[in-house]
């Protein structure tokens, strides 16, 4: 139970950073192309992560699992992300919301077929209640049937999918590596991987806003807060809790990002978002509760 309570607080610190993250980097994300932001994150990031791996004294290159290490880093750091730029670019922010919420349902699929983890009854319940509520804090249902259908909506499907997929690996490799290695490597390779599409957007955008203070701000939030402490903490919860538990988690990123809208940006909240909000808080406290 202890385990559980412990992974929990590491995955919402996640969540919650990643809720946070669009209003915090604002700066960054208007004046900076999308892979060329990603591989500045992910560069100050590795710089970073392999200072913390050598003063912890944990080598970064894995002697195993390096086929399902390798994945991680491209499909879950690079593609996944990149999945959901290209989405925004042709979509819109607001329906890959509402569409990559379905990322904790890839996450007990993949699961179940990778690591053979079937999901309880209390799991399963608490997975649907917390989808219905998210549905209900997205507004994901009336986004669908007024938006006409667009073939970003596939990408963020697909960046749904392949975070679920790098969740599992995590959660996979997790009792044979060190939390800290498979977040650094996994970035070290994302970096490589993201260097060439930020190299294509060479002469697409100013260099100068670089040496704008609030736009150096809002990468170094990006690269520290966002990426080091974020996705160390995501794995670290995964590596602590069942998958189909950790999941139910991700719905929190919509709840945080809502009410710091509130809060800062002025946007308003409604009242069927308190009702989804209580049911997806409800559906999390139910799963931890689980010994499973």
């Amino acid at each position: 139970m202890q385990a559980n309570y412990k992974g929990a607080l590491y995955l919402s610190t996640a969540a919650s950073i990643w809720g946070g993250m669009y209003v915090a980097s604002k700066y960054a994300l208007e004046t900076v192309p999308p892979f060329t932001l990603l591989f500045i994150r992910y560069l100050i990031a590795s710089v970073i992560l392999v200072l913390w791996c050598r003063y912890s004294k944990v080598s970064i290159i894995p002697r195993e699992h390096k086929w399902l290490m390798f994945q991680i880093g491209f499909f879950g750091y690079f593609l996944s992300v990149g999945m959901q730029f290209v989405g925004t670019r042709l979509s819109s922010a607001h329906l890959g919301a509402a569409i990559t919420t379905l990322s904790p349902v890839f996450q007990s699929i993949f699961a179940v077929f990778l690591l053979k983890k079937t999901a309880s009854r209390r799991q399963l319940a608490s997975i649907t209640l917390s989808f219905i509520g998210i549905l209900i804090v997205t507004d994901a249902i009336n986004t669908l049937r007024t938006d006409t259908f667009n073939v970003g909506n596939l990408f963020f499907l697909t960046a749904a999918a392949l975070w679920g997929y790098y969740s599992v690996l995590s959660k996979k490799v997790a009792d044979a590596h060190p939390v800290l290695r498979i977040t650094t490597w996994g970035i070290l390779l994302a970096t490589v991987f993201a260097a060439f599409p930020a190299m294509l957007e060479l002469g697409s955008w100013d260099t100068a806003v670089l040496a704008d203070r609030l736009v150096m701000v809002s990468i170094l939030y990006l690269a520290v807060v966002s990426t080091v402490v974020a996705y160390y903490c995501w794995n670290k919860g995964l590596a602590l809790l069942n998958p189909h538990q950790a999941g139910l988690f991700m719905f929190l990123q919509s709840i945080v990002g809502s009410i710091l809208g509130y809060l800062l940006l002025g946007e308003s909240l409604s009242s069927a978002f308190l009702v989804g909000t209580v049911l997806i808080l409800i559906a999390v406290y139910v799963s931890i509760r689980s010994t499973e």
